[in-house]
């Protein structure tokens, strides 16, 4: 076992330390300089690693660390807490001139662990943009590459945290979905797609899938996973969600979802259910717009409610909300900011007790207000963290004037932080993996096996192989990783590839149309939401979900004849069943 370094998660679990003079004058260091430190003034020698905890001293419960650490926080600490920025740079000290230029702009510093110290913040959210992914309009930069790095970068994070008053592990989330919303994809083991996991209809499969996920995140030093989606795909579906939802039947992706949440969790990660109140059930995007709920209250609690409430109850540490107009409880009122879904709702009828936390505070229907006023009336909604603030100095500003105005209650915000701390702690108690987990063996089969179970005929033979002969993969030119991998899992099966000339074996994925379709293809494969597949003229139709080299690997078992194809697509696909070999 690798030594553990010198900032573990383990080492959160001693005592707090009390402080003493860590609070200024009020006076706020000049910005850009590596010693910025918050508008409370600069942080003393007292703010120390915490003291580890001798094997027999018991454990201190963490809500009550959480309420002793909030009883000496000043308002400028309990500002920072509630939190959670992104930042430009691989690493949480040394960045090049474009990352500096980038923090600087954002946050008036050169590199994260300066922006950490200067906002005594709470969290960090980790980021990456990729051209398909339906989130990428809130994530201007990257900064994950592989294992090694990402636990290099959260290491140096907490080291930031640790110079903080609260002496409280920073929370690091990051958007780990798996399938088109995933960011760290280099060296792990990735999973299928939520809509995947609901094809396979198998929970216990789904839930020892995200435990590897969990370790794996865990070891890298995530300590939040903005995942899964809760959300329950409508009749017209929904752009934006598709694949990354176990699908349209909310009692299924009920059991999906509550799995997932202790899959995760046992792994170490705190799970984040979203897009409360249900992104399933709309036709826009909330990264652009203010989408629109129309269903009645009673079809949205048949409806979007279940897979929301079996996380809840599967003891799920966050819940996100979303930018989204539930007109049924609360007409032209985003969730993110309406009292009436996220504490009438979430906390009165769910009896949710963990982290509410909002969706990206960038997001175009979150800049209708300033900043400042968007913090607060997300605060006063219910919510109690804020997710990548447009203007982090505004939002921190916001909050202090709130407080002092009156507009926010300051036993609002403690209760926000006192949660927050509590989730923190709690998740810091277990034991940080080593990195060899990343990619092993183990997790290898936990999600093979989810894989296998996923793959669905939904037109053509259901046993021996499903093409005879030589074969040609072919694809669109940006599905060129995915076909690669697939010749290699086909070779790797015993069948015969080559350049052209073979029966031809088509590729399509998220979005694609129509027109990337081969009208004489043998075999067609949607990688994605298997709507696609209605137009398609092959007569052999296959659904993997996901274009992960485990799904492709599994795929090529079915091809060769060598494995059933036990999936059901959790969608309806027009002229098509959801299986042609699964009643």
């Amino acid at each position: 076992m690798a030594i553990v370094k010198k900032f573990s998660r383990v080492a959160f679990v001693a005592p707090l330390l009390l402080f003493a003079g860590a609070c200024g004058d009020g006076a706020e260091a000049p910005q850009g300089a590596a010693s910025n430190g918050p508008p409370g003034g600069p942080l003393t020698a007292s703010a120390s690693a915490p003291i580890s905890e001798s094997a027999s001293t018991p454990p201190i419960d963490p809500a009550v660390r959480a309420a002793d650490t909030v009883a000496r926080l000043t308002d400028e600490d309990l500002a920072g807490q509630v939190l959670m920025p992104y930042a430009y740079g691989g690493s949480a000290t040394q960045v090049d001139a474009g990352a500096a230029a980038g923090n600087r702009q954002l946050a008036g510093v050169n590199t994260p662990a300066e922006m950490i110290v200067k906002y005594r913040l709470g969290g960090l959210i980790l980021v990456s943009f990729t051209q398909q992914d339906p989130t990428g309009k809130t994530n201007p930069t990257s900064n994950v590459e592989n294992p090694k790095q990402v636990r290099a970068l959260t290491d140096g994070l907490q080291a930031a945290a640790r110079q903080l008053p609260a002496a409280a592990p920073l929370m690091i989330g990051t958007d780990q979905e798996y399938g088109v919303v995933t960011r760290i994809t280099d060296g792990v083991t990735l999973l299928p797609s939520a809509l995947a996991m609901g094809a396979a209809g198998k929970p216990e499969l789904t839930e020892a899938a995200w435990r590897a996920a969990g370790e794996e995140l865990a070891a890298m030093g995530v300590t939040v996973d903005f995942a899964p989606v809760a959300d329950t795909l409508g009749a017209a579906g929904s752009a934006v969600i598709g694949s990354r939802s176990y699908g349209s039947d909310p009692k299924a992706n009920a059991a999906q979802v509550a799995a997932a949440v202790r899959g995760m969790q046992a792994g170490g990660v705190a799970s984040a259910l979203k897009h409360f109140p249900g992104h399933g059930h709309t036709s826009g995007d909330s990264h652009d717009e203010l989408p629109v709920i129309k269903q009645s209250a009673a079809a949205w609690r048949a409806q979007d409610l279940p897979p929301f409430q079996a996380g809840v109850q599967a003891g799920a540490g966050l819940v996100m909300s979303g930018h989204l107009d539930l007109q049924a409880v609360d007409k032209g009122v985003a969730a993110t900011f309406s009292h009436k879904v996220m504490t009438g709702v979430l906390r009165g009828e769910l009896k949710f007790t963990g982290v509410a936390i909002t969706d990206a505070m960038n997001m175009a229907p979150a800049k209708k207000w300033p900043a400042g006023e968007a913090a607060v009336r997300a605060l006063n909604a219910g919510n109690d963290m804020l997710l990548m603030p447009p203007d982090i100095g505004a939002a921190r500003d916001g909050i202090l004037a709130g407080l002092k105005s009156g507009a926010l209650k300051r036993e609002r915000l403690v209760e926000a932080v006192t949660r927050i701390l509590t989730l923190k702690f709690r998740t810091a108690a277990t034991p940080q993996p080593d990195l060899s987990v990343v990619g092993s063996a183990a997790h290898q089969q936990a999600v093979s096996a989810l894989d296998a179970a996923s793959i669905t005929v939904l037109r053509g033979r259901c046993s021996g192989p499903l093409v005879s002969g030589a074969v040609t993969v072919t694809a669109p030119s940006s599905r060129e990783l995915a076909r690669a991998n697939l010749v290699k899992a086909l070779q790797a099966a015993g069948v015969q590839v080559q350049a052209a000339g073979g029966a031809e074996i088509r590729l399509v994925g998220y979005g694609d149309k129509p027109i990337d379709l081969s009208p004489d293809a043998a075999v067609t494969v949607m990688m994605d939401l298997p709507g696609l597949l209605a137009y398609a003229k092959s007569p052999t139709l296959l659904a993997t979900y996901s274009s992960s080299k485990l799904s492709l690997d599994a795929l090529a078992a079915v091809l060769a004849g060598k494995a059933p194809a036990p999936g059901k697509s959790p969608i309806a696909v027009a002229g098509l069943p959801r299986s042609a070999c699964v009643k």
